[in-house]
């Protein structure tokens, strides 16, 4: 190796440059080998389970000490052909990082990993072109002396004495991490950073068939300072906490009709706002005729619960009168298929009639604040009453079923003797929006944003995005956004913009 005191100036800091690229993707391999959730969370990445923490340990650290032994080794020999290999695999990522944004759209997280990744690529194209220009003809083949040599294998030894004495620490550094992971948590506040405004998050955009990225419907809707949620699906309210919403602040359910996909975290919600908020009085739940027995039934399944919780926590903790929900029952005026139900705080919710037969009664909301307007459709059919709420809105918060790819299950199911399963898949084409049809109605009533949710089939791989959506595109030249669990659309008061990101 040439010595530094031999190097030019712009030799020196270019190898410099290599080699602190080299450290920051040692540190990141080193993170992801010791706190693989924790680095996943960092970059947006969701691990499935066990195995998923184990296949980020290995595939994210693993890519990332490579890269980092690449760009040392350039650094530390002046020879370009080292740090060109990590180039290669920074191309990999922008190319497929690239194809993410077509495929899912961009996200606020991604166009900023990006920029970070092209930065580093800057860095280390520009660096092995100038080592290249500088080393001339004198680069010659592959030395094996450049990758097993003492410097290599101190540094090596190095790093894995760092990743054991941390992985020998685990205890420790757990309970250090403990009260900070903790505090982050516990401080969090969603809703009182928002600006004024009308926000919408998806607390679960799925349906009753099972999808790793869904739970069961339901929609935080925050207005002002107000919060909203309309239909408690199952696994639900443990979404909303993990977006850090927080359910002792709920001000009111809204439930559209009552399938066991719309109610059943209700006694969760329930439950978690009583307890988290130290509430006195019940959470009100609206809906149209038959929300007293959906009530009246979680007031009972809880009421041991509640009990229990009392008798252990003291009733200044929780107090008796919170515990359990309260009924709002609604009904429409003679004639109309509509009603204003809340109308506080600058807020204005709007009860709406919606089609789907056999099952009635079905509704969706309209919520008003400041100049903005949301509209969520309930389970339904293509129906005038929608259509004429939807008339100017900003956003249409659409439930949409593809038929194709349910009719392919429904065959399928058909085929290996699942009786039962393919008639009921060959029932609910029968009353739901498919995408195409939530593409028309949004341009026929002028909507600015159409977000699909109640996913139909469910969608394991985002490859499967484009069959979902069909040819929606085609029928609506707006902003069409497939809704995913943690999923937040802001419209500030006063503006017309519609932003999007996730707390998840």
């Amino acid at each position: 190796m040439t010595a530094i005191s031999r190097m030019s100036p712009t030799e020196t800091v270019f190898r410099l440059l290599v080699g602190l690229t080299g450290l920051f993707f040692l540190a990141l391999g080193i993170g992801f080998m010791v706190f693989p959730d924790i680095f996943a969370v960092a970059l947006s990445v969701e691990p499935a389970y066990g195995p998923g923490v184990n296949g980020i340990r290995s595939d994210f650290g693993g890519l990332f000490l490579g890269m980092s032994f690449f760009c040392l080794l350039g650094a530390t020999t002046g020879r370009c052909r080292w740090p060109a290999v990590s180039i290669i695999f920074l191309l990999l990522i922008i190319a497929g990082r690239l194809i993410g944004f077509g495929l899912d759209g961009p996200t606020s997280a991604g166009v900023k990993f990006l920029l970070v990744e092209l930065i580093l690529l800057l860095i280390l194209t520009v660096s092995t072109v100038v080592l290249a220009r500088r080393a001339g003809s004198n680069e010659k083949g592959l030395k094996v002396s450049e990758l097993l040599n003492l410097k290599t294998l101190v540094g090596a030894a190095v790093v894995v004495a760092i990743l054991g004495g941390l992985f020998l620490s685990q205890r420790n550094i757990g309970l250090a991490l403990v009260e900070r992971i903790a505090a982050r948590s516990m401080n969090a506040d969603v809703i009182a950073d928002l600006p004024d405004g009308l926000h919408v998050g998806l607390c679960g955009s799925g349906a009753p068939l099972p999808d790793p990225r869904r739970a069961s419907p339901c929609v935080a809707v925050i207005a002002g300072r107000s919060f909203y949620v309309v239909d408690t699906g199952p696994s639900s309210e443990r979404k909303m906490e993990l977006m850090r919403l927080n359910p002792g602040k709920v001000r009111a359910v809204l439930l559209t009709h009552f399938h066991s996909d719309h109610i059943g975290d209700l006694g969760e919600l329930m439950l978690k706002r009583w307890t988290g908020g130290s509430n006195r009085s019940p959470l009100e739940v609206f809906g149209p005729a038959g929300v007293e027995t959906v009530v009246k039934g979680f007031n009972l399944a809880y009421s041991l619960d509640s009990e229990y919780r009392i008798l252990h926590h003291g009733p200044e903790t929780v107090p008796p009168t919170g515990a359990g929900g309260l009924a709002r029952p609604f009904h429409f005026p003679s004639g109309k298929n509509e009603a204003v139900i809340i109308e506080a705080d600058g807020v204005r919710v709007t009860a709406f009639q919606v089609d789907h037969a056999p099952v009635k009664p079905v509704v969706g909301y309209r919520f008003d604040y400041k100049g903005r307007s949301v509209v969520i459709s309930g389970d339904t059919i293509p129906c005038q009453s929608l259509l004429d709420q939807a008339r100017g809105a900003d956003l249409l918060v659409q439930e949409a079923l593809q038929p194709t790819m349910v009719g392919i299950l429904q065959g399928l199911a058909q085929e290996i003797g699942r009786h039962n399963t393919a008639r009921i898949m060959g029932d609910i084409m029968q009353y739901h929006t498919s995408p195409e049809d939530a593409a028309k109605m949004a341009k026929e009533a002028g909507v600015r944003h159409l977000l699909l949710t109640h996913i139909v089939p469910p969608l394991p791989a985002s490859i499967l995005k484009a069959a979902f959506l069909g040819d929606a595109r085609k029928f609506y030249q707006g902003p069409i956004t497939l809704g995913e669990d943690g999923l937040l659309l802001s419209l500030p008061a006063g503006d017309k913009q519609i932003l999007e990101r996730s707390l998840l």
